[in-house]
C-alpha cells in the first residue's frame, strides 16, 4: 500500500511541475545561403547569419541585422560586388544600429574574396569573422541565383513551416528560422 501511495504522489508531483509550453516560432524567410553564411528576412528586417571563424568553438553562429530603409540590402550587395571589380585598399566600414561591420577584401588563389568582420555591439574587443566569400557565393547569399532578390522590397507573408533549432550566440536574436520550400529549377 505504501508503494502505491508513493507512486501516486510521484506521478502527481511530476505532472504538476512538468508543464510544457509551446512557443510560437518566428518565421524567417531565407533569401539565400551558401555554406555557413545566409541572408534572412522577417518583415522589413534583414539578418546575415554566419559561422564565426574567430572563436575556438566551431559551432558559434553570429548575426547582424538591419532595416531595409532606403534599399539598404541592394546597396550592400552593390557595395560588395563593386569591391570585387575594384579591390579597395582598406576595409570598408559600415555602421549598423547594433554593430560595426567591415568588408575585408583579399585575393585567395588569385580570386578576389570578401569577409565580414563584425564588431559586436560596436565593441572592438568582441570580433566575429565569416568565411571568405567569392562573387558567386555572394550572389547566392543575396538571392541573385534563385530569384529571391525580388523579396527585398516586398513585405514578407507569414507561412508555416518546420522550425530549425540550434544554439545561437549571436549579438542579435535569431534563434530559429522557418524553412520554406526551395524553388524548382
Amino acid at each position: 500500500m505504501r508503494k502505491i501511495i508513493l507512486l501516486i504522489t510521484c506521478m502527481f508531483g511530476i505532472s504538476v511541475f512538468s508543464q510544457i509550453k509551446v512557443l510560437k516560432n518566428e518565421s524567417l524567410v531565407e533569401i539565400g545561403k551558401d555554406n555557413s553564411v545566409g541572408l534572412y528576412k522577417k518583415e522589413d528586417k534583414f539578418t546575415v547569419n554566419y559561422q564565426d571563424l574567430n572563436t575556438s568553438n566551431l559551432n558559434t553562429i553570429r548575426a547582424f541585422s538591419f532595416q531595409n530603409l532606403n534599399g539598404d540590402v541592394s546597396g550592400l550587395y552593390k557595395l560588395i560586388s563593386d569591391g570585387f571589380v575594384t579591390t579597395p585598399e582598406e576595409n570598408i566600414v559600415l555602421e549598423l544600429p547594433n554593430d560595426i561591420i567591415e568588408l575585408h577584401y583579399e585575393k585567395n588563389y588569385g580570386q578576389p574574396t570578401v569577409q565580414f568582420i563584425q564588431y559586436i555591439n560596436k565593441n572592438r574587443k568582441y570580433v566575429g569573422k565569416s568565411q571568405f566569400l567569392t562573387q558567386k557565393q555572394v550572389d547566392k547569399i543575396f538571392g541573385k541565383t534563385n530569384g529571391k532578390y525580388t523579396m527585398y522590397e516586398k513585405p514578407t507573408a507569414i507561412q508555416g513551416g518546420s522550425a530549425k533549432g540550434g544554439s545561437n550566440t549571436a549579438s542579435t536574436a535569431t534563434p530559429a528560422s522557418g524553412s520554406k520550400k526551395k524553388a524548382r529549377k
